[in-house]
This record gives structure tokens, sequence and C-alpha cells, in this order.
């Protein structure tokens, strides 16, 4: 399951409004939206990098277990919806379904929202299978060892330019009052960005870094912060000249990546005299789809 992105221009208002829970965006926040995607090419390019992981993980299992797995899709947002492929996973007759959410962190209003729904959607069907809940994935070997290959290659293309960078993690931001409800969300963010900055041994290299967050929600409502771009924003004045983000909240290229991170951080790392650079989406990677693979193999067999 991922969250989903609109194919054509044409979409966007449809999916705005399907976002916001059917209330259709006003022409300021559509405009808004507009200008953000036609900034990265008028589309993202999600829809391309989540079908390229679904299909890589599918061919994985079938390969480690010819006939045993049927493999299907559901977005958040646009269709196939998630009540869709599990109702077609229910008509198909599997004993167990194994629910998989491409992001690696467990959230009451992310992954939550997404395994709640296959959940019930399953257990509306004729008859029901039953269901397996993979509620994070952060943790699983190999997962923290690729972000810190791609950290570490990030910080070499800053090697000859800056003398002191900060790497900052991040990850999509949430509503305060979901952390204050114990949504373990920002815990396992911290959890996850400590492990990646162990393996890349940015502690025993003297390089800093720290959890920002970013994307937050356009509502009156209170999100967990610090952001990422006033964290960016005010790194000169700890004396440092570069900065590199490592999004590990995000597995694929897509808006929050392309424009909040490499369009808006990056106006303002350069705006405030600092070098920027951002780690490499694992998208089809072949070594994070042999992670994705193994994950579901575990819950499977558990």
């Amino acid at each position: 399951m991922a969250h989903g992105t609109p194919a054509t221009p044409e979409e966007i208002e449809p999916f705005y409004t399907r976002i916001r829970r059917g209330s259709p965006p006003s022409p300021e926040q559509l405009g808004d939206l507009r200008r953000r995607y036609d900034a990265i090419g008028g589309t993202s390019p999600l829809a391309a990098r989540t079908r390229a992981q679904v299909e890589g993980v599918a061919a994985r299992l079938e390969a480690a277990a010819p006939g045993r797995y049927l493999v299907r899709y559901g977005a958040k947002h646009t269709d196939p919806s998630i009540e869709a492929a599990a109702a077609a996973l229910a008509a198909a007759g599997v004993g167990r379904v194994v629910g998989l959410v491409l992001t690696p962190h467990r959230s009451s209003m992310g992954s939550g929202e997404y395994l709640d729904r296959a959940r019930a959607a399953l257990a509306a069907a004729p008859s029901a299978p039953a269901f397996t809940a993979i509620e994070q994935w952060w943790d699983a070997p190999g997962f923290a060892t690729l972000l810190a290959e791609r950290l570490r290659a990030a910080l070499g293309e800053l090697a000859g330019t800056a003398a002191r960078p900060a790497v900052l993690f991040t990850a999509h931001s949430l509503p305060e009052r979901a952390v204050a409800a114990g949504d373990p969300y920002p815990d396992q963010m911290a959890a996850s960005a400590a492990a990646v900055a162990a393996v890349a041994g940015l502690d025993a290299d003297g390089v800093a870094w720290r959890v920002a967050w970013q994307s937050a929600g356009r509502t009156p409502e209170p999100w967990i912060g610090p952001d990422v771009l006033a964290v960016v924003a005010g790194l000169p004045a700890e004396g440092f000249d570069a900065v590199v983000v490592c999004p590990v909240g995000f597995v694929a290229d897509h808006l929050e990546v392309l424009f909040d991170l490499d369009v808006e951080a990056r106006q303002v790392a350069e705006g405030e005299g600092l070098d920027f650079a951002r780690t490499a989406s694992l998208n089809d990677d072949p070594r994070f789809l042999d992670v994705l693979a193994a994950v579901v193999e575990t819950a499977a067999r558990g």
C-alpha cells in the first residue's frame, strides 16, 4: 500500500479533494498545489516508482516461493484503492493477507490508516482471509545500511567545498494531537535516524546530525517540529557551511522530496550561503526490494 498520486494535471483537483476528505480546495490552495507540481514537471513520478517497487517485490517473492504469493497494490488516495485491492485478494481465495505499507515508521495517521482500511475491507469480504499487518519496518535488516551509503555519497558531494556540514534526517510531520495520544512515530523516527547515523559513522567523524520535520499539513492545528526550513535557516548561526538532508521517512521520489526538499529547502539553504545536498531516494533499488521482500516473508512465516 502507498499514498498514490495524480497521474495527470487534470487529476490534481480531485486528488486534492480526496486528501481533504471530500472538501474541495479553495482556488488559492489548488493554485499553490499546481504550482508545486509544475515545479517538478507537472506531475509526480511516484506512481511509476511505486509500480516498480510493487513489481520488484512480487518478482522476488515469486522467485523465493513459486506460486505461493499473490501481490496486489492499493492506494490511499487514488485508484486502485486499498479496499479494491483487499477485495481482489479475498475474491481470489487467499488464506492470509500480509499488509505492507511503503512507509518505514508506524503512525496512527499514516501507516495505521492504511492497515485499518485493509483490515476493514477484508473483514467485510464473504470469506474473510486472515490479516497480518506489518506495522513498521524501519529496523529491517539492511535498511539503515542502504540509507547510510546514500548519506556518505551525499556528504562526498560536498567534500571539496564544505568544511562543516550538518545532516538533517527528515520525515513527514504529524499533528501534535497524535503524539499527545501516544503515537510511536516520533520515537521510531529518532531511533531510525540514530541507526543510519551510526552505520554512516557520523559521530565518529564528528559530523553533527539531528531530526527535523517537513511537509506539515496546511491546517490550523499545530504540527510537530522543528520544521526543516527553519532548521536549515538557522545553521549558519551555529557555524555550519553546508547541509545534507536525508529524508529517512520516504522511500521514493515524490512531491515532498522533489519540491519540499529539492526546491524549497535548497532555496533556503542557498539563500543562507549553505551548500545543499540530498540523499538519493531508494526507489526500486534492487537491494531495497530485497529488504521489502524479506519483510513480507518474515511476516508470512509468523
